[in-house]
């Protein structure tokens, strides 16, 4: 589709969201309702909160989205080449190790090293990667085994063992794109940035629960990421794609083993020691996202525990001096989406279709839940325009306000309060289908 037509999508979004706000003052304004109900009027007084907060949260992560995609150069590549070297933690990928070596040799980078760390797969993952160490052109493999210690362990191990002053730390099931190291890279020039975080798209978009998380990924994961980008504070690198300078994971410690969460902490690390982090849209990875609800919800359940984790080893940040406003704002944020959000988003919606149901205002409640899947609808056209992305995805938006998000919430309102319960949890691995 042509840049010009997204443009007008992009337009399109915004007057959306400009006419729901309109449409939700009339709305309010002259709704008349049964308020003889103490409970009705409790309930409604939550709504109209929740509906404010809807209202600006999505306002000032689209403008400062926006803002970020108007900052970006669209149509040039930076001249920023410094050799990079690639972090592969591989376990047990025995059968696709290879494919996944050759896909990175694709890379359009001019001089980059493919680092392969097995981390004591049972299986013949060493070996079939081995068969591949040598040089191609400019790109480089070379392969390391270790005892088995988990992900986070193998890439503190690449980070020591790497020749490069910039690393990319990924998933050994994630591809990147083709020009994805020419677009991170170019954010170095600026000596104040010590992380990049790329862009994760889902791959295996085959049934309702990868599609609808294709465009969480999108509307709801990057919208977020973008606007923190604006600000040079993203607080979590996503663990599929993130680019560092060395020495400054190496002057943090690397990743610690304490959370389910490595990325976001060590996100946070590097964030509070001073660094810039931004995002980076065209620096895309594809990932294999859960197919089935279980898995779904046991990846967000884990999510969630980790986040909060690394969160509450944070106590003392608002004493540190080098913690300045941008970056306390961004964890504050960090933190009201993993705990605050999901309550209001729940219990707020819950107690008030009960409260309006007894008192025989259904009416209402369907009339709140078209303008909060209305203003879902606006708000992923705006985003899928921005990213360039498949507009069959924007219909989704509707199964997403109806059921989706609630079943997210929920499942990180049971971790929450796990976490905080000190609910003993193991690791656990997600089935992968093989579809990279």
């Amino acid at each position: 589709m042509s840049r010009r037509r997204y443009t007008v999508l992009l337009v399109s979004g915004t007057a959306m969201l400009l006419l729901l706000v309109g449409v939700a003052v009339v709305f309010l304004s002259r709704a008349r309702l049964p308020l003889e109900s103490t409970a009705l009027r409790i309930g409604t007084g939550i709504v109209l909160v929740f509906l404010v907060l809807v209202i600006a949260r999505y306002f000032a992560l689209l403008w400062l989205g926006f803002l970020h995609h108007l900052e970006s150069d669209r149509d040039s590549l930076e001249s920023y080449t410094p050799p990079v070297t690639l972090i592969v933690p591989a376990y047990n990928e025995g059968a696709v190790i290879q494919s996944a070596i050759r896909s990175l040799l694709e890379l359009d980078y001019p001089v980059y090293e493919v680092l392969v760390i097995d981390d004591g797969s049972t299986d013949d993952t060493y070996a079939r990667a081995a068969e591949l160490e040598g040089r191609y052109g400019g790109a480089t493999v070379r392969v390391v085994s270790k005892a088995n210690a988990g992900k986070a362990n193998a890439l503190n191990t690449g980070i020591a063992l790497a020749r490069t002053a910039y690393v990319v730390c990924m998933d050994g099931d994630s591809r990147l794109e083709r020009d994805t190291l020419r677009y991170a890279m170019s954010h170095f020039a600026d000596e104040r940035v010590g992380g990049v975080a790329g862009n994760v798209k889902v791959v295996n978009r085959i049934n309702l629960w990868t599609r609808l998380q294709a465009l969480e990924y999108i509307e709801g994961l990057n919208m977020a990421r973008r606007a923190q980008g604006l600000l040079r504070v993203v607080n979590i690198i996503p663990g599929p794609i993130g680019i560092f300078r060395r020495d400054v994971l190496a002057a943090v410690g690397g990743y610690d083993t304490d959370t389910f969460a490595e990325d976001a902490d060590l996100t946070l690390k590097v964030l509070t020691a001073g660094w810039h982090i931004v995002y980076e849209d065209r620096a895309v990875a594809w990932t294999e996202a859960p197919e089935t609800l279980h898995n779904l919800i046991k990846q967000r359940y884990r999510w969630t525990r980790g986040i909060l984790q690394a969160i509450r080893k944070r106590s003392l940040w608002p004493r540190s001096p080098r913690v300045g406003l941008a970056v306390m704002g961004s964890l504050h944020a960090m933190l009201f989406e993993a705990i605050v959000w999901p309550a209001l988003n729940v219990l707020g919606n819950l107690f008030f279709t009960i409260a309006a149901l007894s008192a025989g205002a259904a009416s209402f409640v369907l009339y709140w839940w078209i303008l909060l899947t209305l203003l879902d609808v606006a708000a992923a056209l705006h985003t899928v325009a921005m990213e360039e992305e498949d507009l069959s995805l924007v219909p989704y938006a509707v199964a997403y306000r109806l059921f989706f998000t609630t079943l997210i919430d929920v499942a990180k309102l049971f971790a929450t309060v796990e976490e905080f319960a000190n609910v003993r949890m193991t690791w656990g691995k997600l089935e992968r289908a093989g579809r990279l």
